[in-house]
C-alpha cells in the first residue's frame, strides 16, 4: 500500500502566495485602490479575474506573467521533498489541492522541474483568453458553509480518494500538508494513522490546537506534526516508508 501526500501550495510548496506575487509583473508593482477594494471576503477567485483583468488592461503580455511567476521562491527543503517524492512514485502518490490557478502552479512546477512529482492538482482553472488577459474560473460549487465558495478542500480529497479505491487503490497512511484557515476542513476526513502537517506559526496550526483542546472532538481524529521546514516533512516521509 502507497503513502499520499496532500499538499496546499501557497505558503506550503511556495514561500509566498501566488495570487500576490503576481502583482510584481505591473509597472508599479501595486494595484489601484479600484481593484483592491472590491474584495468580498470568501470570493478570492472573482477577486483574483478583476487582478487578472487589470494586469492584461496594462498590456502586461503573458510571457512576463509567467517570467515573473517563475522566480516565486519554494519553501526552504521542499524542493527536496519533492525530488524524493518523484523517485519514490511506486511508494507514494502526491497531489496539490490549491486555491491558486492550474497556470501559475504548472509554471512553478515546470521550471524547478518538478511537475513529474505531483500526480494531480486541484485547482481553480486559468488560460489566457484571445485579448491575452488570464482568465480564472471557480474550481467547483459546494455547499459547505467552512469553505471559499470556489473550493472546498475536503470534498476534493473525498472524491479523489473514492476514486482511488474504485481503482483498487488504498492508502496506508495520509498526509496533509497546509499551513491556512482552508486547510482545516479536509483534516476532519483523515484517519487516526493519518498525520495533518501545519505549517509553523500559521493559521492551520492554531485552528488545529484549538481543535485537540475541545475534549471529544469527533471532527480530528488524526495525528498533528508542525513542520518549519520541508526537512521536517522529508523526515516524517522517510520513516514512514521503511
Amino acid at each position: 500500500m502507497k503513502i499520499l501526500m496532500v499538499f496546499d501550495f501557497d505558503h506550503t510548496v511556495v514561500d509566498d502566495n501566488s495570487d500576490t506575487w503576481v502583482i510584481r509583473c505591473l509597472p508599479s508593482q501595486t494595484l489601484p485602490d479600484s481593484v483592491k477594494s472590491s474584495y468580498r471576503k470568501g470570493h478570492w477567485t472573482e477577486f483574483m479575474e478583476r487582478v487578472m483583468n487589470y494586469i492584461g488592461d496594462q498590456e502586461v503580455s503573458p510571457d512576463r506573467v509567467r517570467s515573473v511567476m517563475e522566480t516565486i521562491p519554494f519553501t526552504p527543503g521542499m524542493t527536496d521533498v519533492l525530488t524524493f517524492i518523484s523517485e519514490n512514485k511506486s511508494l507514494i502518490d502526491c497531489i496539490v489541492i490549491s486555491d491558486s490557478n492550474t497556470m501559475f502552479i504548472d509554471w512553478i512546477l515546470h521550471v524547478a522541474g518538478l511537475q513529474t512529482a505531483i500526480d494531480q492538482v486541484f485547482t481553480n482553472p486559468a488560460k489566457f483568453n484571445e485579448s491575452g488577459c488570464m482568465e480564472v474560473h471557480c474550481y467547483h460549487s459546494h455547499d459547505c458553509k467552512q469553505c471559499p465558495v470556489n473550493l472546498c478542500k475536503k470534498k476534493v480529497l473525498e472524491l479523489y480518494l473514492s476514486q482511488q479505491s474504485d481503482r483498487g487503490v488504498e492508502y496506508k497512511r495520509i498526509f496533509y500538508v497546509g499551513d491556512g484557515g482552508n486547510d482545516l476542513c479536509p483534516t476532519s476526513c483523515l484517519r487516526a494513522h493519518d498525520v495533518v502537517m501545519p505549517r509553523k506559526g500559521y493559521t492551520l496550526e492554531k485552528l488545529l490546537a484549538k481543535l485537540e483542546g475541545q475534549e471529544g472532538s469527533a471532527s480530528l481524529r488524526a495525528g498533528v506534526i508542525a513542520w518549519s521546514s520541508g526537512t521536517d516533512i522529508l523526515q516524517e516521509l522517510k520513516t514512514s516508508i521503511q
